[in-house]
């Protein structure tokens, strides 16, 4: 937890916490669902794969799914070319 002298005298707390993301370590600030994460970490997630611990997340469910300490994420992003 990280501490922040606030102007009127007391110390809010930020909350962090570190999961893997396609490998490398990643921290996080606040509490997180999916699609948040996603939107911090790739430009377009709408061509984005999520695989949160083993299990592919469909998209409409990226709001309503959680990320907690130690996650692992993997991303898949589609490219085109021809």
């Amino acid at each position: 937890m990280l501490k922040n002298l606030h102007p009127h005298g007391y110390y809010p707390t930020i909350s962090t916490m570190k999961i893997t993301v396609n490998g490398h370590n990643k921290t996080l600030t606040g509490s997180a669902n999916l699609k948040t994460a996603i939107g911090n970490i790739v430009k377009d997630p709408s061509k984005v794969i999520a695989e949160l611990n083993g299990k592919i997340i469909k998209k409409e469910l990226w709001t309503s799914t959680s990320i907690k300490e130690g996650d692992k994420l993997e991303l898949v992003a589609f490219v085109g070319g021809g």
